[in-house]
């Protein structure tokens, strides 16, 4: 997302306000962008210095181009003078106190998801959920663009929504994060999806009920002309949909009512499909890939486009794709897998596979993952949350701590039986170790290619010589 040079704030949407951005990531970004080209003056306060913010040349550009006023280093309460809405990016905790600040001044507060909603001349499938969000709106989206549409992914996806808006497209799929959807007020889409809902991001919302809540504000605004679409296998997401103010679709897993869509031995059932083999023996894929053609029936788009976009399903990356093996055994990164729900989702139909988690856990209690315990092998803990990863499985499976993501390779791959998995699947968030989740699936795999090298080098190689036990 390129910033490029900037026209002079003329009549827009938002010409008679004063905006204040808080913080300046890639949200933040795009919100401050959109907002100065509709016309607002924009003032953007972040916590980070300019130097930690310059460091990324994307960043850098758009503090260049964007000709606001900034502020950095922290937060206060004067840089809300003289503002008449603030836009939060999604690293702002609804106990942030500059929340508080804004609420005594009456001041309305936005998501980035509602600087587009108010830009929005578009239909919109958006979706939410504790897991599978992206790879369902990326799904959608292939969809849409096999019927012929003009269509992209957004969102929390990657690529603001704000900006996809304003471009010459038919239809958006949407992703939408439960801190978007906590400060939206105009999201209408015509097509709503509830995925499933675990306990997530406690530490920004305080309880599950307020993150319940949160991601049930995806159809606040529809009406009886509108689809939801609930997952019938969730007991609490389904609880959640039921509420839905408008026409209700499900899907799940096992045979349903014939209007539904189901997932049955690892193929999508739907009205007007028949059957889909999914060609990837991804488990999860094929949930995302039945919601996604319940929401796309809902839109109105047509079989043949469903099918076509179903047959062409390949996993995103660091969401179950095997990066490699060393003998016998195979090495998955499921490094999107930031919380135990998803964790749970990667393991399941797995076999003697060894697991490597921790990382930061948001508030969140990892104690449901003991429920894999009976098909691992083993579990190397990382990062902040590895003592209480060790806690969990210690005395069911063999357990390893690990320093680093070549060390923990290194110690799975010594736990791994025979024709093995070992499993990236960490149950928390990545900022402990990592950049993001993306930095963390990358340098798992590097360390699996380098475990690789080492088991070629000869018997001299201590990695060598354990790896001949996995060849079976």
């Amino acid at each position: 997302m390129g910033a490029g040079p900037l026209p002079s704030p003329g009549r827009g949407l938002f010409e008679a306000e004063r905006a204040l951005v808080v913080g300046f990531g890639a949200s933040g970004r795009a919100a401050a962008r959109v907002l100065r080209e509709e016309g607002a003056a924009v003032v953007v306060s972040e916590a980070r210095t300019m130097a930690q913010v310059s460091a990324d040349p994307e960043a850098a550009e758009s503090i260049a181009a964007l000709g606001a006023e900034f502020h950095w280093g922290g937060h206060r309460s004067d840089h809300l003078d003289g503002a008449t809405l603030v836009v939060l990016s999604p690293g702002v905790p609804e106990s942030a106190p500059v929340i508080r600040w804004a609420q005594r001044l009456g001041l309305p507060l936005w998501s980035e998801l509602e600087v587009g909603a108010r830009l929005c001349g578009v239909p919109i499938v958006a979706v939410t959920g504790t897991n599978g969000k992206t790879t369902t709106v990326e799904i959608l989206a292939a969809i849409m663009r096999a019927a012929g549409l003009s269509a992209r992914a957004c969102g929390n996806v990657g690529y603001p929504f704000s900006l996809a808006v304003r471009e010459p497209v038919d239809a958006l799929a949407v992703e939408a994060s439960s801190f978007q959807l906590r400060f939206h007020e105009r999201l209408h889409p015509r097509v709503s999806v509830l995925l499933n809902l675990a306990p997530d991001h406690l530490d920004w919302h305080g309880s599950f009920a307020a993150y319940a809540g949160a991601k049930s504000r995806i159809y606040m605004n529809q009406t009886g002309d509108d689809v939801h679409v609930g997952n019938r296998d969730d007991r609490e997401a389904a609880a959640v949909s039921e509420r839905a103010p408008c026409l209700t679709r499900w899907f799940g897993s096992g045979r349903s009512r014939p209007e539904d869509v189901a997932v049955v031995d690892g193929k999508v059932f739907a009205p007007g499909l028949g059957a889909l083999a999914v060609p990837v023996p991804v488990r999860t894929l094929a949930i995302d890939a039945a919601a996604a053609t319940a929401a796309a029936l809902a839109f109105g788009l047509p079989a043949e486009a469903i099918r076509a976009a179903l047959l062409a399903l390949r996993p995103l990356p660091h969401r179950g794709a095997v990066v490699g093996a060393v003998g016998s055994v195979r090495f998955v990164d499921d490094s999107k897998a930031t919380n135990p729900h998803a964790a749970l989702a990667a393991l399941q139909g797995m076999q003697d596979a060894v697991l490597i988690a921790g990382g930061l856990a948001k508030g969140v209690d990892l104690a449901p993952l003991a429920a894999a315990a009976p098909s691992l092998a083993g579990v190397v803990a990382i990062g902040e949350a590895a003592p209480s990863v060790a806690a969990i499985f210690e005395g069911l499976v063999p357990v390893r701590r690990a320093a680093s993501i070549d060390e923990a390779v290194r110690e799975a791959f010594g736990l791994a039986p025979v024709n093995g998995t070992v499993i990236l699947a960490p149950a928390c968030a990545s900022q402990d170790m990592f950049r993001d989740y993306r930095d963390r699936g990358e340098r798992f795999a590097a360390a699996v290619r380098a475990l690789a090298a080492a088991d070629g080098a000869g018997p001299a190689d201590p990695v060598g010589e354990r790896s001949r036990s996995h060849r079976g």
